[in-house]
């Protein structure tokens, strides 16, 4: 008789527990560019204002590291909105998902792929190891696996969407809106290089750009070159080493000599055209030598690319 009481207070306690969590989603509106099909509640939600994810292009069989890898998928970048969804336990995953296809065709939206069952067989570690969705549990695919990925009108909107059903709920469907952008980079100012250099005796610059593959400063660097002329008229007795880092994309001669190019046309551009001391400025370019993040994701290799000054 005790066991048997422990069992149904544990029970209530994970009843009491998940419904806690669940209650956080209640005013959770939904992503403008799809609604939820009707009857469903929001089970997990989240917004990224700036991340990667990667949409299936075609049919992933299995689910080792190979075949996550060996994917056919599109990488974005921007805003992440992900939500999952749970329909009504008496629904099926096919209608909840036909739903979802009518509702982006009858929009405009190009299907890019879809795929069921077998056919998608890895879709749940791809979405889980390759983009970190949440989904909660998952069944036999055979039960009802659906995934579809499209792109809207202007290309302004991706859309993930995988529906898959349990027997431990209704249908649950896994909608990730990517609307990709630029990341947004902030002009750093010659006060915060000046703070920067005294505390740590650099900074680094991501707002210094240059033609692909080349040491041609492009016209938006002008802001930052300007502050570091600013910087050096304020103090004029600062000397600096202009440093030139590369990701590890291409060979390491190619990189070295393309990262020590960039901080000699750094160089030469302050003093040609802001009157800076040539005394007062070395360039030299260390490649893929001091990374700060790592190069196998194209945001650490963003991270990578850039211009530093150091105090001499």
């Amino acid at each position: 008789m005790k066991g048997r009481k422990l069992f149904i207070f544990f029970i209530s306690i994970i009843l009491f527990i998940s419904d806690f969590a669940f209650a956080q989603y209640e005013n959770v509106k939904d992503h403008p560019a799809l609604s939820r099909y009707k009857g469903s509640e929001v089970r997990y939600y989240d917004v990224k204002q700036f991340d990667e994810y990667y949409i299936l292009l075609g049919p992933i069989k299995g689910s080792s590291d190979k075949d996550i890898e060996s994917a056919k998928s599109k990488r974005l970048e921007g805003k992440i909105t992900r939500f999952v969804y749970e329909g009504p336990k008496d629904g099926s995953s096919f209608e909840v998902f036909k739903n979802y296809e009518i509702a982006l065709r009858n929009a405009g939206y190009k299907i890019l792929f879809q795929g069921k069952g077998r056919e998608i067989y890895g879709v749940y570690v791809f979405l889980e190891k390759k983009n970190k969705d949440y989904l909660g549990g998952w069944d036999d695919p055979d039960k009802g696996w659906y995934y579809l990925s499209a792109v809207s009108p202007d290309e302004k909107i991706y859309i993930s969407i995988y529906v898959w059903l349990s027997s431990s709920y209704g249908p649950r469907a896994a909608i990730s809106i990517i609307e990709p952008k630029e990341m947004e980079v902030g002009l750093v100012s010659a006060e915060m290089m000046e703070e920067s250099i005294k505390r740590t005796g650099k900074v680094a610059l991501y707002t210094i750009y240059f033609d692909f593959d080349k040491a041609d400063l492009k016209p938006e660097s002008k802001p930052t070159i300007e502050e570091i002329a600013k910087l050096l008229k304020k103090n004029p007795k600062l000397k600096l080493y202009v440093v030139g880092h590369t990701d590890n994309v291409g060979s390491f001669d190619y990189n070295m000599n393309l990262s020590q190019r960039r901080a000699e046309a750094v160089v030469k551009e302050l003093v040609e055209k802001y009157g800076i001391s040539k005394d007062r400025l070395k360039g030299y370019g260390v490649g893929p030598l001091s990374p700060v993040a790592s190069n196998s994701t194209e945001e650490g290799r963003s991270k990578n690319r850039r211009v530093e000054l150091v105090e001499q």
